[in-house]
Formats: structure tokens, sequence, C-alpha cells
């Protein structure tokens, strides 16, 4: 019997004793201020957090970003900003039918569905959303997420998914990075050079 057979062999004769798997009912981490904490985290990875009234808000705070003012292509699946926005630069992302167009679009704003305080991210799915590619592809991303769409852990989070009415979701924090080379962050390496998170919240009227 040769070495490979014999390693073979001992593995298939080894039990591996069962083991119960450890209960999901338990006191999950909560914070005292879930939306605080969410900004914290979010910002340390080098995204920006900015908190608004209203949606119509969204549009006068852009409009103080210089990256945003000289955009000559945007994407908003949010109408209430995309009525705020230079008809000449606004692409109709419905209309489009091949994502590799996408590489020009400066930026993107677009819906997310809830947040994470316990580690700044949101979730986001192509439902409604004909080119998913936009996430990745745009220059600028910003999302747009409703203060009161808060969860305060990752178990609240999977509780709330619904699988299967989109072909995609994922959880987004910051922009693109990554810092494999000589462990020094580089942000915007292989997509969105900046992520903004608008915090649309009421009680800000």
């Amino acid at each position: 019997m040769s070495s490979k057979q014999n390693i073979l062999s001992a593995i298939r004769t080894h039990v591996v004793p069962s083991a119960e798997l450890p209960s999901l009912e338990q006191s999950w981490i909560r914070f005292a201020d879930p939306l605080a904490q969410f900004q914290t985290l979010l910002e340390s990875v080098g995204g920006r957090f900015v908190r608004v009234p209203n949606l119509a808000a969204i549009a006068v705070e852009l409009a103080k970003v210089p990256e945003f003012v000289l955009a000559q292509q945007v994407v908003s699946n949010v109408p209430e900003v995309a009525a705020a926005i230079d008809p000449s630069s606004l692409i109709d992302l419905a209309a489009v039918d091949d994502p590799h167009t996408l590489e020009t679009i400066d930026w993107a704003i677009l819906p997310a569905e809830f947040g994470v305080a316990e580690n700044g991210a949101v979730w986001v799915t192509d439902e409604q959303l004909r080119q998913r590619a936009i996430y990745f592809i745009t220059q600028h991303l910003a999302l747009v997420l409703s203060a009161d769409q808060l969860v305060h852990n990752l178990h609240e989070a999977y509780a709330r998914l619904t699988l299967g009415k989109s072909s995609l979701g994922l959880f987004i924090s910051g922009p693109s990075k990554t810092a494999d080379i000589e462990q020094s962050l580089v942000i915007g390496a292989h997509g969105p050079r900046s992520m903004t998170l608008f915090c649309v919240d009421p009680t800000l009227s």
C-alpha cells in the first residue's frame, strides 16, 4: 500500500465525535446608541456619514462635495435625488443594456434596505436594479438609509434577509480598500473611491 493510500485509509477510519451546535438564542450585543455606533464604525473604514432630515436634503449635501459638482455622469435610483440633478448628466440605469458602458459613471446614488450597528455595514440588493455592476464600477458610491432601518447586530440582520427575491445581495461598509501590499491601506483599489451614507432621520427637522 502506498503512502497516499495509508494516509487516506487513516483518515477514513478516524471518527470525529459529534458535537451539538451552539444555541442562537443568546443575548447578542446591543448598543445604547446604535446610530452613533454605526457612524463610528463606518467612518473608521473610510466611509462618510451624513445625516439629513429628508430625501430632498441629500441633493443639497451633494452640492457641497467637489467630486460631485465636477461629475459628468450620475446614476440615481432615488427619485427625490434624481429630480434635483442636472438632466444632462443623469444616466437612466434601466435603459443601459451593457454594464461595461457604466465604467464612465462618476456617482451612483442608490437605496439601502437596512444597516447594522455592529459593523457599520448596509444591506443592498439588485432588486429593481437592472445593472448590479453599478455598485462596483462607479467612481463614487452614495447609499441612502432610513434611520429607523437600523439593527444592532448581525444576528438581527440575518433574520431580516429575504433570500430569493433578488439574485444579488451583499453588505457594504465603506469604499473599496485593500491593505495587502506592505500592510498599507489603499482606498478605492478595486471599486468605488468613496462611499457616502446618507442617513435620513426626520427627527432632525
